[in-house]
């Protein structure tokens, strides 16, 4: 949905108002836009929860973040390598 709000101009977003200000009313855009935006919250914070139960189910049993780290660690030792190679190609070019 939200790809498709980037290729809407200026002109179809007025268009799109003046249908809603039509089919609802200017009396019941505030009321439709406060429960838009409860919704939005709510979302949010469900979200939110989500997050935190797994953080917490995480730190309850303990994952190893050791192997985690440790893959990090070799991942930028090997682009730090291919940069050393690259880097008087680069230079070249």
């Amino acid at each position: 949905m939200f790809t498709l709000l980037l290729f809407i101009s200026g002109p179809e977003i007025m268009i799109i108002m003046l249908i809603v200000v039509m089919v609802f009313g200017a009396d019941k855009i505030p009321e439709i836009a406060r429960g838009l935006g409860k919704g939005m919250r709510q979302i949010k914070d469900a979200t939110n929860d989500i997050k935190r139960e797994i953080k917490d189910s995480s730190e309850k049993h303990s994952i190893d973040t050791d192997i985690s780290k440790d893959i990090n660690k070799e991942i930028s030792a090997v682009k730090d390598s291919i940069d050393d190679l690259t880097g008087p190609i680069k230079r070249n070019m």
